[in-house]
Order: structure tokens, then sequence, then C-alpha cells
């Protein structure tokens, strides 16, 4: 019996220790599993972030893609414009360079050509004439005589250079019967102009004359004989004259 007692015991024994085996390799089946689906939802998370990730860089690559082809596109538009702009720079720097070029060049043909020009009353002395015979008019109160083409000690003017002149004279006449004046060109009446003024107290003319003159040629203003012309310090009688241009 003790034996049978004894065998049963340790039958017992086997079977008990057989169940804690058994739930014991149920616990490690379920710990191991337990630790391997954490894993396996992280490298799932992982690949989708992975995807995720590389799905917006292929996005942020296109777009830059796209930002590079408009760049592209602007930047060809400036150089052409930066182009265009240098062109006109150089076409402006051309004119310019014609423009002083010409500026230059009328400075210089300026510079050469001669200037003249006169203006001169008569007379302090009031009334001149009337006289037996013609009298050469010395206008000796000059105010302006650039190129000293006038001397006021002869009454003549003489030309520097061949050109064209323009010469003006004015008269007065102050209670007198007749006044005239008679224009010579060199030795040669070339006009005359007179009047009357028995019935007028004072009296006026002025007259004008463009000249071709070669150099040397003189232009000399005379009273006629039995005619009177007035001056005093208000200047009414005057002779003046310039040159208009050089031939």
């Amino acid at each position: 019996m003790r034996v049978v007692v004894g065998l049963l015991l340790l039958l017992l024994g086997l079977c008990g220790s057989g169940a804690q085996g058994e739930a014991g390799g149920l616990g490690e089946v379920a710990e191991i599993n337990q630790n391997t689906d954490p894993k396996h939802a992280a490298e799932e998370s992982t690949e989708q972030t992975t995807k995720q990730t590389t799905c917006d860089i292929w996005t942020e690559l296109r777009a830059l893609r796209d930002m590079v082809v408009e760049l592209n596109v602007h930047v060809e538009l400036l150089q052409r414009e930066n182009s265009d702009l240098q062109t006109r720079l150089s076409s402006s720097e051309s004119e310019l360079l014609i423009s002083k070029s010409r500026i230059d060049q009328l400075e210089r043909e300026n510079a050469e050509k001669p200037k003249v020009a006169f203006y001169a009353a008569l007379t302090d002395a009031r009334t001149l004439g009337p006289y037996n015979t013609d009298i050469t008019l010395k206008y000796s109160k000059v105010f302006t005589n650039i190129g000293n083409a006038y001397n006021p000690s002869t009454g003549f003017f003489t030309a520097p250079v061949k050109g064209v002149y323009n010469l003006q004279f004015t008269v007065f006449g102050y209670n007198a019967g007749s006044t005239g004046v008679y224009v010579y060109k060199n030795n040669q009446r070339i006009m005359g102009d007179w009047d009357n003024n028995y019935n007028m107290f004072q009296k006026y003319f002025t007259k004008s004359l463009v000249l071709e003159l070669k150099a040397g040629d003189e232009i000399h203003l005379v009273l006629p004989s039995g005619h009177s012309i007035y001056d005093d310090i208000y200047n009414h009688s005057t002779y003046s004259g310039s040159l208009l241009f050089t031939l």
C-alpha cells in the first residue's frame, strides 16, 4: 500500500508540475507575443512616416523646380531689358559725343569769328550847321566799339572782314529849316535822306542799311551843305553798326 500511495503521490506531483509547466509555457508565449507586437507597430509607424516624408520631399522638390523655372524666365527677361538698356545707352553716348563734337566746333568757329559792333552819339555841342559845304559827321561819344572798327576821330567805320553788316543812324533836327544825311561807301554816295521842318519844332528820322562789305571798305556819314543836325547830352543823333555774319 505504501508503495501504491507513493506512486500515486509521485504521479500527482508530476501532473502538477506538468500543469505548471504548461501554464508557464503559455505565459511565456503570451509574454513573447506582447513583446513582439509593439516592435511591429513601431516598424509600421516608421514605414508610414518614411513614406509621408518621401512624399513631402518630392512635393518640395517640385515646388523648387517650378520656382527655378520661373526665376530663369525672369532672369531672361531682365537680361533682354538690360541688353536693350545697354543698346540705348551706347546710342545715347554716341549722340552725346556727336553733340559735344558739334559744340566744340561751334565754339571754335565762334572764337575765330571776328566780333564787330559799335554805337556812338554825335556831340554835346547841340546844333551843327548849316554849312556852305558838305562835312563828314564825327560821332565822338562812343558807347560801344567792339573790334575797334569805328574811328571817332575820323567818323569812319572800316569793315575788318568780308561779310554782311547792319548799319543804322538816327538824325534829329531841332528848330532848323532842313536836316539830312548822306551815306558814303568809300568815296561813293550810296544813300541820302533829308527832311524839312519849317512848320515843326523838332524832327526825327531813322534809317537802317544791310550792306555786303569787303575787308577795308569804309562807311561814313556826311551832313549836306545847307542842312543842320542837332545833338546834346541826351544823345538824339546816333550812329551804330554790327557784323551780321562773315562771307
